[in-house]
């Protein structure tokens, strides 16, 4: 057993940069919500790897972005505090755009961290080699020094397994292992539930909506063969309450059974699933309010 690695793998970037994907891909399973909206992840999730001599937590993150409210302040403080405490630094950014300010203040906070530091370049088969080999160039004039560079795509698995190798190199010998060999993630059910609903809500809803909702677990009965779940869509005015629900409340309806589909998929048994939609009003500015709505600033 003195020969088993186990480590912690922080992953950061900016909104849309593929973290969230990634962590998917690595597992196999789905675990981070994904959607094409920026902001999408909110929490620090931890995914396990595990395999026979190496157990692999990876961090998946908030993207750093500009804050406009408590809520956006939380999710910054929640990815920067997640670089502490692990053993490598995986730095996200797609192949295919360009170099920006938050870019520029996340490496700043990195370093003080004294971890290996990984820039791993997402979205490669969007671009051709030479393209990949010119913003490579860009990232090695930036003010930081990576211990290595990987590109990859989450999406048909090109050099993931190089990425795993890298990372392996620079995991400590613990001789033991964090989790259990069966267990994926150290979130509890509660938690998977909630951010299922919110995502099919990020994919069926436009505009505003996305970043103003949250989901609240009001009765949650896990029995042998079907999981009961009642839950509460939190809007912030009427008028989202309205666009929520849908024309005689299509819409709402149509995101309950897609999110049961997936539940049923992900946890595989029955759900029953109902929905409701409540008002609070600037709830990502109160403390409180975000505290209760799974987003606790105290924890971080």
């Amino acid at each position: 057993m003195d020969n088993i690695k186990s480590g912690f793998i922080g992953i950061v970037g900016r909104p849309n940069v593929g973290k969230s994907t990634l962590m998917n891909t690595i597992l196999g399973k789905k675990l981070a919500i994904v959607t094409h909206k920026a902001q999408t992840t909110r929490n620090r999730i931890n995914g396990i790897l595990t395999e026979s001599d190496c157990q692999y937590v990876f961090v998946d993150t908030p993207g750093v972005h500009t804050a406009q409210n408590e809520l956006d302040r939380y999710m910054n403080r929640v990815a920067l505090q997640s670089t502490k405490g692990v053993d490598v630094i995986l730095f996200l950014a797609p192949s295919n755009e360009y170099i920006g300010e938050n870019d520029s203040f996340i490496l700043k906070s990195l370093k003080q961290r004294d971890v290996p530091v990984y820039l791993v370049l997402t979205k490669s088969d969007l671009v051709t080699n030479e393209q990949l080999d010119q913003k490579i160039n860009e990232w090695n004039q930036q003010d930081f020094k990576f211990d290595a560079v990987i590109s990859i795509s989450a999406t048909d698995n090109k050099n993931i397994d190089i990425l795993l190798e890298k990372i392996k190199e620079n995991l400590p010998e613990t001789g033991f292992k964090f989790y259990p060999d069966d267990q994926y993630t150290d979130q509890p059910d509660r938690f998977l539930i909630r951010e299922i609903i919110r995502e099919e809500l990020l994919l069926q809803t436009e505009q505003e909506i996305p970043h103003s909702i949250a989901i609240l677990i009001d009765k949650f009965e896990d029995k042998p063969h079907i999981t009961s779940v009642i839950a509460s869509i939190v809007c912030e005015r009427d008028s989202q309450k309205g666009i929520v629900i849908g024309n005689k409340g299509s819409k709402i309806k149509n995101v309950g059974i897609k999110s049961r589909e997936k539940l049923e998929l992900i946890f595989g048994k029955k759900f029953y699933l109902e929905l409701f939609v409540k008002v609070k009003e600037k709830w990502r500015q109160s403390a409180s309010l975000l505290k209760q709505l799974g987003y606790d600033k105290d924890t971080y």
